[in-house]
């Protein structure tokens, strides 16, 4: 992605028309987040949510005497969102925060962020030009780029061969290998009636666009062909019961289901392979890497992902000393033991870095141990995924109301209390009156 793709001309419009609304106001605050004695190192709070951060700030701080990092691990991102929203009104957020790129928009809008263009600029060149443009808003920088986003399937190969299921290459031979599947009490996926991003990232494949740009106005459109086309798709598997429908606030609880063979695949990024690893006991060597479905006549092309992927360190505003944050960002971001770190999915969590070289992560990323004999052939189905990712969705700017709102009626989709029709219809006009009711232009 080169500073002209779409998605940054979006943000750059989408902040242009924010700004005429006066919500780009600065943020209060008395920058209490960071410290140091006199005589002693500034202290910058962290908080993420990660595996194996904390293994990487304890190597920032071995390595560093007059900066150190204070991690708090958070559950999960969406906590995240709570506890930041909730510390940035009491002036008290945290210097540096992992989050996702569908939120900076977000945060940039509410004044939450400090701007470290001129902090981060120079390291340009070490980053893929797509994960830096996650945290960017126009043109501004207010973090730096964790991840990179590959995105496809596992499946259990043991499975497909005993029931002569061969793994599928578009949504159509995925719904027919799950009516077989189903046959033998095999479930072909899991949809957790928490999590939405399924039906986000089939749209995003598409190409839909939840938001856009019109002149100064947001335009909302959660009815477009394509999002129709992916409810066609999710709605088919929940009607033929070709799904579970386990939470994730038991992780156990799935992790087994997945080791048990109860359910047959995952469209997943490699970073959820590290709970895989973590929780699996007897299906070590049964999964294989298989590209994302794509739709029948379309070429392959992978979502950009939600909250699975694209990560950034952030800095916020309330900081004292944004530049030693900034600073510390960069640092985790590139230095190689770090990135090793975070990119194996037994010491971190399986993230391909951010970095231009990526792709020569792919053999931490993914774990010979998950994968046994179909490891070598997984690492060209990592790549190649690298090579088709969407760059062109936008975040509108209230994005985690809208997906909390999502959340909800996600739910009653999967218990087939309503249509995914009946909830894109909702979410349009929710939507539409949300961003009014913020004092934002909209059409839709």
């Amino acid at each position: 992605m080169n500073s002209t793709s779409p998605r940054r001309r979006f943000l750059s419009a989408a902040v242009a028309g924010l700004a005429l609304t006066g919500l780009l106001s600065a943020c209060g605050g008395s920058g209490s987040g960071d410290s140091a004695s006199a005589d002693g190192p500034v202290t910058l709070p962290f908080w993420g949510w990660a595996n194996g951060q904390d293994a990487v700030v304890e190597a920032f701080n071995a390595a560093h005497k007059d900066v150190k990092l204070k991690y708090t691990k958070v559950t999960d991102q969406l906590t995240m969102q709570k506890q930041l929203t909730n510390a940035v009104k009491a002036g008290n957020a945290p210097c540096l925060v992992q989050n996702t790129a569908e939120y900076v928009t977000s945060w940039v809008s509410q004044g939450a962020l400090a701007d470290i263009t001129s902090y981060v600029r120079p390291a340009q060149d070490k980053f893929n030009s797509g994960s830096w443009a996650a945290a960017q808003v126009q043109g501004r920088l207010y973090g730096v780029p964790t991840s990179s986003a590959p995105n496809f399937t596992i499946y259990r190969t043991d499975l497909f061969t005993k029931y002569g299921v061969k793994p599928p290459t578009t949504w159509d031979e995925f719904i027919a290998a799950g009516k077989v599947l189903k046959k033998h009490g095999i479930k072909i996926t899991n949809y957790a009636g928490e999590d939405p991003s399924t039906l986000e990232v089939l749209a995003m494949q598409v190409g839909a666009h939840w938001y856009g740009i019109d002149g100064n106005s947001w335009k909302v459109d959660f009815q477009d062909p394509g999002t129709l086309k992916a409810a066609k798709v999710i709605q088919e598997i929940i009607d033929n019961d070709l799904n579970s429908r386990l939470s994730f606030a038991d992780y156990a609880a799935v992790q087994r289901n997945y080791d048990n063979g109860g359910t047959a695949t995952r469209q997943i990024s490699t970073w959820q392979m590290a709970g895989m690893v973590q929780n699996f006991t007897k299906s070590f060597g049964k999964w294989a890497l298989a590209p994302w479905p794509a739709y029948t006549g379309e070429a392959a092309k992978t979502p950009a992902g939600t909250n699975l992927t694209g990560s950034v360190t952030l800095v916020t505003k309330q900081c004292t000393h944004q530049k030693q944050a900034a600073e510390a960002a960069l640092w985790m971001s590139t230095d190689a033991g770090a990135v090793k770190t975070m990119a194996s999915p037994t010491t971190g969590n399986g993230v391909m870095p951010a970095l231009k070289n990526s792709a020569t992560y792919v053999d931490e990323a993914i774990s010979a141990k998950l994968l046994g004999p179909h490891y070598e052939p997984a690492k060209k189905v990592v790549t190649d995924s690298l090579n088709t990712v969407t760059t062109d969705w936008t975040f509108g700017p209230d994005w985690t109301a809208m997906f909390t709102e999502l959340q909800s009626g996600w739910a009653k989709v999967v218990s087939k209390q309503q249509k995914v029709t009946d909830l894109l219809a909702h979410m349009q006009q929710w939507t539409v009156k949300d961003l009014k009711s913020r004092g934002i232009s909209v059409k839709g």
